[in-house]
């Protein structure tokens, strides 16, 4: 049955169309993944789902009673003394963003309670207690948040704007097990990995036009070429046409005759069909000059430690960087990336152990966060403050041209930098970066709201790029198509190296210890407590729970050694990218039961008094 269903849309911002008779229909337990360049409209096209703007013509059709909830790009939290208490007013203000419905919101205490308790576990799971002040919040926290208010409200239709963006790469996996578990989605995104993990289908909006193909953004990808090569074909053909047709109505006399009046006529309707031919959206041009070439040695860490808020961050972490080396970061949120990455580059010294930089560095530095830009300079002053011209990898060129190479019009140059989108900025510092040259580049986050295509270029670019790359990076194809090393996190501040990207590392790490998280603080429901048995009281099937669960956890802690053995083999890549990738879900699908089995392990044990017996050991 249809969820949603889009007929002949038309929708126009200014002199360009965004949608242009565009069609599509969304069904039961369909994921979509929603692609198309910045600036083509993906996110509008959610808001018109999602009934927060309208059509200039065309319909659309939604199920009766449906119930979805809309996660934007850039969510807005309204200001209260909690996270939680935020997110409660956001549901109540904008209903139909986070599918809560109002009987919900204000209906029994036991509904009020499933819903608060809901949102209070979606929370935990991703790496807020709700207690924190949302005036403070980051804008991950905040984009984590609403993530986990869409999900408590338990939506038929899900919709997704960049949901990846600053999730960690434990909190994607996690995000693709609960989409994958989802009635249907619609996620706009550029992480191809999650693509391929959730898409049960791919939707390209085009120049106004929405095209679908069946599949994963791999089978999508190898229909994209075929029909770009069949596209070109027939650009050139017309063209050609065109154009012999033009030097033909030119002759004048031959023209006017009346048996060609046809042939003026179909003329007339060539030239109609160039001017509204509108051409693909152009692609960034990005040229990196590594400059001078630095020593052979880059960096060397010996014993470094480091510390925040009696937190260890880096406990004795020793590793050299040569040049050439094109290295990874990989770990969770908090764990230090961004002050590991300081002190191998030696902007910041560590509390223990010692930092030895190489020779003639010239370093450029992307920041995740965007500070290196003023908010109040102009486009062009951000590339080239005082002058007109820039030096590009020995080529001189104006700055109105260089930036159109990051698709900049003229007229946006004079603009001021606080009024680009997330995606214009990110392009905007790519251009900053690449401006000058540098043999060691540091990307912090390089790929958050960049589309497939920008992405897919800087990834040629710095595979090409003779210089040293330090990347920190969620984005796991990206990671295993650029680094040669991996530094990941392992837990309580230990540091340590790989070799190879991303597939490389989760074959080679060992395999995690579940841990249970702290119980998050939420609202009780009175009647659930009156049914609580007291401590020391199990009832006749909880009883029976607890005894079955040490051999459940046995099974699957021995289904996990089996595949962290097997892909660590010397030959398991030979098995093929599938198999890869169904063993590295597998574990991640392991791991997160093995968490749950061990919670509930400890919450029937803690009723009865006992204590487990590897508990009492760590304790």
């Amino acid at each position: 049955m249809a969820l949603i269903t889009l007929r002949d849309a038309c929708l126009a911002f200014g002199d360009r169309p965004l949608l242009d008779g565009a069609a599509l229909t969304v069904r039961d337990d369909e994921r979509l993944g929603f692609i198309g360049r910045n600036g083509t409209g993906k996110s509008t096209v959610l808001k018109i789902i999602a009934g927060l703007t309208a059509l200039d013509a065309g319909e659309l059709q939604r199920r009766t009673g449906l119930r979805l909830a809309l996660l934007e790009q850039e969510p807005q939290l309204p200001n209260a003394p909690t996270l939680r208490e935020s997110l409660i007013e956001r549901a109540r203000t904008l209903v139909h963003a986070s599918s809560c419905t109002p009987e919900q919101l204000h209906g029994t205490d036991r509904e009020r309670w499933q819903l608060h308790s809901r949102l209070a576990e979606y929370l935990q799971r991703l790496g807020l207690t709700g207690e924190e002040s949302p005036q403070d919040c980051s804008g991950g926290e905040r984009k984590r948040a609403a993530l986990a208010l869409a999900l408590a409200g338990e939506p038929e239709l899900l919709l997704l704007d960049e949901p990846t963006n600053h999730l960690d790469i434990d909190g994607i996996a996690l995000l693709e097990e609960h989409v994958r578990g989802m009635p249907a989605a619609i996620i706009v995104t550029h992480d191809r990995a999650f693509l391929d993990a959730v898409a049960t289908r791919i939707v390209e909006l085009d120049r106004g036009v929405i095209r679908s193909y069946p599949g994963n953004f791999a089978a999508y990808e190898a229909r994209r070429d075929q029909e770009t090569a069949a596209e070109d074909v027939a650009r050139r053909r017309f063209e050609k046409f065109w154009r012999q047709e033009e030097v033909w109505i030119r002759k004048g006399v031959e023209a006017r005759r009346t048996r060609n009046e046809g042939r003026v006529r179909r003329l007339e309707q060539l030239r109609r069909q160039r001017t509204e031919q509108r051409d693909r959206i152009g692609r960034i041009k990005l040229a990196l000059d590594a400059g001078e070439r630095s020593g052979r040695l880059v960096a060397e860490l010996i014993g470094v430690g480091q510390t925040f808020s009696s937190r260890t961050l880096i406990e004795d972490f020793s590793t050299r960087i040569l040049r050439g080396d094109r290295v990874g970061l990989i770990g969770p949120n908090g764990a230090g990336k961004s002050t590991l990455l300081r002190i191998i580059l030696g902007t910041r010294t560590p509390e223990r152990g010692s930092v030895r930089l190489g020779t003639n560095l010239q370093i450029a530095y992307f920041d995740q966060m965007r500070e290196q830009l003023d908010p109040q300079a102009t486009v062009a002053e951000a590339i080239s403050p005082g002058s007109d011209w820039i030096t590009v990898a020995e080529e001189r060129k104006h700055v109105i041209t260089y930036l159109g190479d990051f698709l900049f019009p003229p007229h946006r140059a004079q603009s001021p930098v606080e009024m680009l989108s997330g995606g214009e900025r990110n392009r905007l510092l790519l251009a900053r970066l690449f401006a000058r040259p540098a043999n060691v580049l540091v990307l912090d986050e390089p790929t958050n709201d960049l589309d497939i295509d920008s992405l897919e270029l800087l990834e040629q670019r710095l595979q090409d790029y003779p210089g040293t790359l330090l990347l920190v990076s969620h984005d796991r194809r990206f990671l295993d198509n650029i680094v040669t090393q991996t530094i990941a996190a392992d837990g309580d501040g230990r540091w340590r190296s790989y070799v190879g990207g991303y597939s490389d590392w989760l074959r080679q790490r060992p395999p995690p210890r579940p841990q249970a998280p702290p119980p998050a603080r939420s609202a009780v429901d009175p009647a659930a407590a009156k049914r609580t048995p007291k401590p020391g009281r199990l009832g006749y099937m909880e009883g029976r729970e607890l005894a079955a669960l040490p051999a459940q956890i046995e099974t699957l802690e021995h289904e996990q050694t089996e595949i962290s053995t097997r892909m660590s083999q010397p030959d398991y890549h030979t098995q093929g990218p599938e198999r890869v990738r169904a063993d590295g879900r597998r574990l991640q699908d392991i791991a997160a039961q093995l968490q749950r089995l061990y919670e509930r392990w400890e919450t029937l044990e803690a009723r009865t008094g006992s204590v487990r017996p590897d508990a009492a050991q760590e304790s």
